[in-house]
Formats: C-alpha cells, structure tokens, sequence
C-alpha cells in the first residue's frame, strides 16, 4: 500500500483524536468546569479504529500497543453513559471485535509477523522500547479513568487522567520526533497544549 494512503489514514485519525479534546476543552473552559460528553467518546473510537489500523500498516507495534487497551475503554464509557445501545447491534458487533478479526486475517494471511513487530529494522530496539514505555503510560490514564468511572458509576475524566496524558504526550512526542512520525507529532504537539490546561482548570475548580 502506498505511503500517502497510510499517512492519511494516520492523519485523519489524529485528526479526530484533536478534534475531541478541543470540542472537550471548548465546553469545559465554557462551563469552567471539566466535562466529558459523550461526543468525545465516540470521536474517539473512530480514532482509534483508523490509528489501530495506521500502527499495523506501518508495522509500528508501539502504536498498536497503545490502541488496543483502550479501544474497548472508550467502548465501556460510552456503555456507561448509555450511548452504546442506541448504536445498531450489527455495528456494535463489528466494532467489538474488528482489532480480533485483523489479528486473524493476518495471521491466515501471513502478513502478521511477531518477529517483524520487535525487530522492525526501521525502529532501533531501544526506540520501540521509549515508544512502548510512552504508550502505556498513555494508555494507563484510561484505565484509571475506567477504574474511577467504574467506582463513580459515571463516565468522567479525573485529575489523574490529565495528568498521565500529559506525561505520556510529552514522551510519545520524544519518541515521534525520534522517529520521524509527522502523524505522532502533529497530534501530540495540541494534546499536550490542551491536557495542561485543563490540569489549570480542575486545579482552580479544587480551589
């Protein structure tokens, strides 16, 4: 497949990913208060889908590490706050289990190579590991936002969300400018910016 078409896949994906977070960030610094609407969870599984897809093409096993946990927790926040159901039940199914389907398609077809993931001649060993490291980090603020939403028994994004996202950009972006990744950069360079402020405004909502 052709190297634009990859990239636009992966733009297009942080194009919604950046999409979500200023729509997020818009109402919050509307309402001075954090918000979390369920837009911003559907945004984000379409993101996820397509950037889930991009790692594999570019035989990137960090961003696939990094989409595959939270896809399904951006799945159970939308079950939390009842949005789910009102999706049709064919593409509740597709959606659930695409990242299988893929793994599956790829392993009959032989494309899908372990070896390949860790030993990527393009991604150095200690990259992939900066890479990997920075993408669990990332992916660890949605899963105590999983774990605090299911303890509140509402969707919601903490304190400790913001701040794990912005401790994971900041080393995805190392890892982007590293690798030479436009897709990476582009969008962790307006995260960061977004996740510190709203940091800014649960602090003087603690305040």
């Amino acid at each position: 497949m052709s190297d634009w078409i990859i990239y636009t896949v992966g733009f297009f994906a942080q194009l919604l990913f950046s999409g979500r977070l200023i729509l997020q960030w818009i109402l919050s610094e509307k309402s001075k208060k954090v918000l979390t609407p369920s837009l911003f969870w559907k945004l984000s599984l379409i993101a996820s889908f397509l950037l889930f897809v991009y790692g594999y093409l570019r035989n990137d096993f960090a961003i696939m590490l990094g989409q595959a946990l939270t896809y399904f927790i951006y799945i159970r926040n939308l079950q939390l706050q009842g949005q789910w159901n009102k999706a049709p039940k064919l593409l509740q199914w597709f959606l659930l289990i695409f990242p299988i389907l893929l793994v599956i398609y790829s392993y009959n077809n032989n494309t899908y190579d372990i070896d390949k993931l860790f030993r990527n001649d393009a991604i150095p060993l200690w990259l992939l590991i900066l890479g990997s490291v920075a993408q669990v980090i990332f992916t660890l603020r949605f899963v105590y936002q999983w774990l605090y939403s299911e303890k509140n028994k509402a969707s919601s994004l903490p304190f400790g969300f913001w701040l794990l996202s912005l401790m994971g950009s900041i080393l995805i972006l190392i890892y982007a400018i590293l690798r030479k990744d436009p897709v990476l950069l582009l969008g962790h360079l307006m995260g960061s910016v977004i996740y510190f402020r709203n940091i800014l405004i649960l602090r003087k909502e603690i305040k």
